[in-house]
């Protein structure tokens, strides 16, 4: 069971590590917080093998959080682990108002009607908001228990203890809330969204000013562009992969026209996305696209997006806005692949 989302929105007390297991690389990231701010501890990324065997693939993945885990040479077993995809639904509700002994009830009901799956076989859980109206207002989250218990089993395959189920989505704004804070454009009051492009899904998270957030989550990701660029010009998905994380952006390859072409549902999806979020919400259009995530590392890609969707769209690395401790090991890793590690930044701030 999820055992914490009730403070979806709350900082950390405690230190924990932040562990994200994605499809094609697990991130860990352990942060210590001061009355100045955040500090990195340790840091490691570890890519996963990759099979076609459920079970191998499994194994695979059990095996580079262990890895990673002991790179990192991280203290503490204390994890918080992240959930994403088809099988999370993150909703607003809005309801007359109720006596607390009534609200768990509405949400259940809920959740029942909203989420495309069955609420009866998930974890559902809620953060109520403050409002104006004579009204009872939050959010609610639902995963299914095979999603967590998948997630939670993995942990502990690899002899960690996950103390606390969050919502990649989440993860991200706390992450960004807590860096961007007093920054340019909080101060300005523009919206802004971040994207998180990972290997199986794409994460778009949005926080409007009155603390409203909103998380929709796409199926098209990295794996899919990859998968499309190397069936057009008939070569190996590793070969793609290699050229998209190599040095040289994808037009100096020859891939340039593929890379577009390949993006274009992603491009599609993620301008639908922000335009329905302009539509039902009472907030500015969003100005600014922060892009994170494994594949925001290919080269041109956020070039490409910037081109596109009609917004400011730049690279996001939370660890330019967090201080670094004296050991220069973790260096390449901050520099190199900080963006793909903003799940497991938001993770490590979860509080305990």
């Amino acid at each position: 069971m999820i055992k914490d989302w009730k403070h979806l929105f709350e900082l950390k007390k405690t230190d924990v590590l932040g562990l994200d297991i994605g499809s094609c690389a697990v991130k860990m990231v352990a942060l210590h917080k001061s009355d100045t701010g955040y500090t990195t501890t340790a840091a490691g990324i570890t890519e996963i093998a990759a099979s076609e065997d459920d079970n191998q693939r499994r194994t695979n993945t059990v095996q580079a959080v262990r890895k990673c885990f002991e790179s990192a040479r991280i203290k503490t077993k204390l994890v918080v682990c992240g959930v994403s995809g088809q099988e999370v639904a993150v909703r607003n509700f809005d309801f007359p108002s109720l006596l607390p002994e009534e609200i768990v009830s509405a949400v259940s009901l809920e959740a029942s009607q909203v989420c495309p799956f069955s609420a009866a076989d998930s974890a559902v859980d809620y953060n109520l908001i403050a409002n104006d109206d004579n009204k009872t207002s939050g959010v609610l989250v639902a995963a299914t228990n095979s999603l967590i218990k998948s997630k939670t089993q993995l942990a502990k395959e690899a002899h960690l203890n996950c103390i606390l189920m969050d919502v990649d989505g989440f993860a991200l704004l706390n992450c960004f809330n807590s860096l961007e804070d007093g920054q340019e454009d909080s101060q300005t009051h523009r919206t802004v969204a971040i994207l998180n492009v990972g290997g199986s899904h794409t994460t778009l998270a949005i926080m409007d000013n009155n603390g409203w957030p909103f998380v929709r989550d796409m199926t098209y990701a990295g794996n899919d562009i990859v998968a499309q660029i190397a069936a057009e010009n008939d070569t190996p998905t590793e070969t793609v992969r290699g050229i998209l994380s190599g040095d040289s952006v994808a037009d100096e390859a020859g891939l340039g026209d593929s890379l577009e072409k390949a993006c274009h549902k992603l491009i599609t999806d993620v301008g639908e996305t922000l335009r329905y979020y302009t539509a039902q919400s009472a907030s500015l259009n969003v100005e600014k696209l922060f892009v994170c995530g494994g594949f925001a590392l290919a080269g041109g890609f956020v070039e490409l997006l910037n081109r596109r969707l009609g917004v400011e769209v730049v690279l996001w690395n939370p660890f330019d806005k967090i201080c670094h401790n004296a050991n220069r090991e973790y260096e390449d890793i901050y520099a190199k692949t900080g963006p793909a590690m903003a799940v497991a930044v938001g993770l490590a701030m979860r509080s305990i």
